[in-house]
C-alpha cells in the first residue's frame, strides 16, 4: 500500500516537472511579446493590427492546444499502469487527431478572414491585419504537430527537450523578425507580415525538432510503432476527444473573453486597442507559465489515478495550487511595481503608455485568481474531469466577465479600465469554483479506489 508522502516531496517533484514546461510556455508567449516590441517600433497602427489579428486567432489556437490536452492524461494514466501498448496507441491517434485539427482550423480561419471587414475595427487596422492574420493562421498546422509530441512527452514526464527546442525556435523567430520586418541583409522589408513569416518558420522548426526527438530518444524508441498511422482504430479517438474537446472549449471561453475585450477596445479606438495588446501580452506571459504548473499537475494527478494512490492524490493537486499562488504573487508585485515602465518597452506614444499602465495594475490584481483557475483546470483534467469545469468557465467568463466588462466600460463610461475590471471578476469567480471542485472530486475519487 502506498504511503502518504510529505508536501516537501511533492513540492520538489512538481517543480522539477513544471519548470521546463513553464519555460517552454514562456517561450511561446515570448514569440508574441518580441513580435509586439519589434512591430511597435514601426508604429502604433501595425501594433494595433497585430493585436486584432492575434486576438482573433487566439480563440482557434487555444482550442487546438486544448484539444491536444486529451493526449497527456491518457499517457500519464497508462504510464502509471505501465501499459506500453496503450501509450503507443495514444501517440498514434494523437498524431492523426492533431494533424486533422490543424488543417481544419486553418480552413476555418480562411473563412473568418473574409468576415473581418464587418467587425467594426479601424480601417488601417483591417488593411494591415488581414494578410498578417492569414500567415499566422497557416502556422497552426505545424504548431498542432508540435503540440502532439509535446503532450505525449509531458505525459511520460519528459519536459526538458520541449524547453530546449522552444528556446531555439525563439532565437530563430527573433532573427527572422529582424531580417523580414526591417528588411536587413538583403531580405525584403515586409513590416508586420515579416513578423508573421518569422512565427511560421519558428513553428515549423519546433514541430520537426520535437518529432525528431520523440522518434530518436532512447526511452521513447519502444513507442515508435505509434508513428504507423494506418494502424489507427476509431475507438481511442472517443476518450481522447472526451477530454480534449471540453479542454479546448474551456480555453475558448477564457481566451474568447479576452478576444471580446479586444474587440470592445477596438470600439474605443486604435490607442486603447494598442494599450490592450501591451497589457495582454504581459498577462499572457505569467498565465502560460502558470499553465506549466497546471500541466505538471495534470501529469502527476494522472499518475496517481493510474496507480490508484488515494493517499497522495489530493496532496499532489494542493501542492500545485500552492506553487501557483507563490509564483503569481511574484508576478503581481512585478506588474504593479513596474506598471509605468513596462509599456515603454513597446511604444513611445505617451497616450498608449498611460492607458497600458492602468491596465497592467489591474492585471496585477488578478494574478492569483488566474493562477488558481488554470491549475484547477489542469488538476481536474488529470482525473478526466472536464465537463463541469467547462460549465464553470462558461458561466464565469461569458455569464459574468463579458457582460460586466461592457456595462462598466460603456454604460458607466469607465472605458478600458472598466473592461478589464470585468475580466478580473470573471477570473476570480472561476478560481474559487474550480478550487472547490478539485477538493470535492479528489476526495470522491480517492474513496473509489
Amino acid at each position: 500500500m502506498a504511503e502518504a508522502l510529505s508536501y516537501k516531496y511533492h513540492f520538489k517533484k512538481t517543480v522539477n516537472l513544471a519548470y521546463p514546461v513553464m519555460l517552454s510556455q514562456m517561450g511561446h508567449v515570448l514569440v508574441g511579446i518580441v513580435d509586439s516590441i519589434m512591430v511597435g517600433q514601426i508604429g502604433k497602427e501595425p501594433l494595433a493590427a497585430s493585436a486584432f489579428a492575434n486576438n482573433s486567432l487566439g480563440i482557434f489556437l487555444m482550442f487546438g492546444i486544448g484539444l491536444s490536452y486529451g493526449i497527456t492524461p491518457l499517457v500519464a494514466q497508462a504510464d502509471g499502469q505501465q501499459d506500453d501498448a496503450m501509450i503507443v496507441r495514444v501517440l498514434r491517434h494523437g498524431i492523426l487527431l492533431c494533424g486533422i485539427a490543424g488543417a481544419a482550423l486553418f480552413i476555418l480561419l480562411l473563412g473568418l478572414a473574409q468576415l473581418m471587414p464587418y467587425m467594426g475595427q479601424p480601417l488601417d487596422v483591417m488593411s494591415m491585419g488581414k494578410p498578417y492574420f492569414l500567415i499566422i493562421a497557416s502556422s497552426l498546422v505545424p504548431l498542432m504537430f508540435f503540440q502532439c509530441f509535446r503532450q505525449f512527452a509531458e505525459g511520460k514526464s519528459i519536459t526538458k527537450p520541449t524547453m530546449y527546442i522552444t528556446i531555439i525556435a525563439n532565437v530563430i523567430n527573433v532573427i527572422f523578425n529582424y531580417l523580414l520586418i526591417y528588411g536587413k541583409f538583403g531580405f525584403p522589408e515586409m513590416g508586420l507580415n515579416g513578423a508573421g513569416w518569422a512565427t511560421f518558420i519558428s513553428r515549423v522548426v519546433m514541430a520537426i525538432g520535437l518529432g525528431w526527438f520523440v522518434w530518436n530518444y532512447s526511452k521513447l524508441k519502444k513507442y515508435r510503432e505509434g508513428f504507423q498511422l494506418l494502424k489507427a482504430k476509431a475507438d481511442l479517438f472517443k476518450p481522447m476527444l472526451k477530454i480534449g474537446v471540453p479542454s479546448g472549449i474551456q480555453f475558448v471561453f477564457e481566451v474568447g473573453a479576452f478576444a471580446m475585450a479586444a474587440i470592445m477596445m477596438g470600439w474605443l479606438g486604435t490607442v486603447p486597442l494598442a494599450a490592450h495588446q501591451i497589457a495582454i501580452s504581459l498577462v499572457s506571459l505569467s498565465y502560460v507559465m502558470a499553465s506549466g504548473i497546471s500541466a505538471a499537475s495534470t501529469v502527476r494527478v494522472g499518475n496517481q489515478i493510474g496507480m490508484k494512490d488515494a493517499l497522495n492524490l489530493k496532496r499532489v493537486g494542493n501542492t500545485s495550487f500552492y506553487i501557483a499562488l507563490i509564483f503569481m504573487a511574484c508576478c503581481s508585485a512585478l506588474y504593479i511595481g513596474f506598471s509605468n515602465f513596462l509599456p515603454t518597452l513597446y511604444v513611445k506614444e505617451q497616450e498608449v503608455i498611460g492607458i497600458a499602465s492602468s491596465l497592467i495594475i489591474i492585471a496585477g490584481c488578478f494574478q492569483l485568481s488566474d493562477g488558481v483557475q488554470v491549475v484547477g483546470l489542469g488538476s481536474l483534467r488529470g482525473m478526466s474531469d472536464v465537463k463541469v469545469p467547462t460549465y464553470i468557465t462558461l458561466a464565469a467568463y461569458w455569464g459574468l466577465a463579458i457582460p460586466i466588462s461592457y456595462i462598466l466600460g460603456f454604460t458607466f463610461d469607465l472605458g478600458p479600465e472598466g473592461i478589464w475590471y470585468g475580466l478580473l471578476i470573471g477570473l476570480t469567480v472561476a478560481a474559487v469554483a474550480l478550487y472547490f471542485r478539485f477538493q470535492k472530486r479528489s476526495k470522491l475519487k480517492a474513496k473509489s479506489f
